[in-house]
């Protein structure tokens, strides 16, 4: 089986309030800077904008659906998307109704990826949540998501969340929902992908690891009866163009392990596109081909 690709490839922009590090001070959001960014994006002609999703995270950052549905207002063009919203870290039901309305203030132009997290296993324990259920929290999610995004009442009983004739409205502007992309790099995340989602967002992978993630997701959709029409990939790429090499190294290894909280020297050698405008349009064209 093949999957069904999207024929043009896009270009989005992730991140629009996010602090950098740890300073002194508390960190503001500045609207005006954030204002600037998304308008320079839609000018510059890219597609999207993308943001992350925490709830205690290594720097400051603005919750994902309030940031979108603030970035909606600035641009009647670009699409929107989520880069990943860790939903079992929340129950399903105020999520459905959350993104229902994002998609009507995003005029259908939202992408909602969702993923498992634990990378930082506080936020978990924050929110009351088992960071060993998260795969299973995940994927009644994301079935609860669509059930409630169909029209009319519906119920739902599974190991985790249930109601009964429950009806969402308004309903999301775009029909049955936004599409729902599965990111991850786990067997079990490319499983999901492939069983229950629309599209799948790559992140710390190289072009040929993301050319093996595609075929077990094809061989996932295959196993569970679907025939998937347009299936959606995006891949969150970090590009850094300097001089050389290892200038580009250098920046990217200071600013990636300052937004993460740990040394990211070794992944930016492996996964970043780096160095000449060049060396960069060829790293982007790799992972176009695979």
């Amino acid at each position: 089986m093949t999957l069904l690709l999207e024929e043009s490839v896009k270009f989005g922009v992730q991140g629009i309030f996010r602090g950098v590090g740890r300073p002194s001070e508390p960190w503001v959001p500045d609207i005006h800077d954030a204002m600037r960014l998304v308008r320079l994006v839609d000018n510059l002609g890219f597609d999207s904008m993308w943001v992350g999703d925490h709830v205690a995270f290594a720097v400051p950052i603005l919750d994902s659906i309030t940031q979108l549905a603030w970035a909606a207002a600035q641009s009647d063009r670009l699409a929107f998307g989520t880069s990943i919203y860790l939903l079992p870290l929340r129950h399903p039901t105020p999520v459905a109704k959350q993104i229902a309305a994002l998609d009507h203030l995003c005029g259908g132009r939202l992408v909602f990826g969702v993923g498992v997290g634990g990378e930082f296993p506080g936020e978990f324990e924050a929110c009351g949540v088992d960071v060993l259920k998260r795969g299973r929290l995940l994927d009644e999610g994301v079935g609860v998501l669509k059930k409630l995004w169909q029209s009319g009442t519906v119920s739902h009983k599974g190991d985790f969340f249930s109601f009964s004739e429950v009806e969402l409205l308004p309903a999301p502007l775009q029909r049955g929902g936004p599409a729902i992309w599965c990111g991850g790099r786990s067997e079990a995340a490319l499983r999901r992908a492939g069983q229950l989602c629309d599209g799948y967002i790559s992140y710390v992978v190289t072009p040929k690891m993301f050319q093996s993630s595609m075929e077990k997701i094809c061989v996932a959709a295959e196993a569970a009866g679907r025939h998937i029409q347009n299936y959606g990939t995006g891949h969150l790429l970090f590009p850094r163009i300097d001089d050389t090499y290892e200038q580009a190294l250098d920046s990217a290894s200071r600013s990636l392990s300052e937004r993460y909280g740990m040394d990211f020297r070794r992944a930016d050698e492996k996964y970043c596109a780096l160095g000449s405008s060049a060396d960069v349009a060829a790293r982007i064209s790799e992972y176009i081909e695979a």
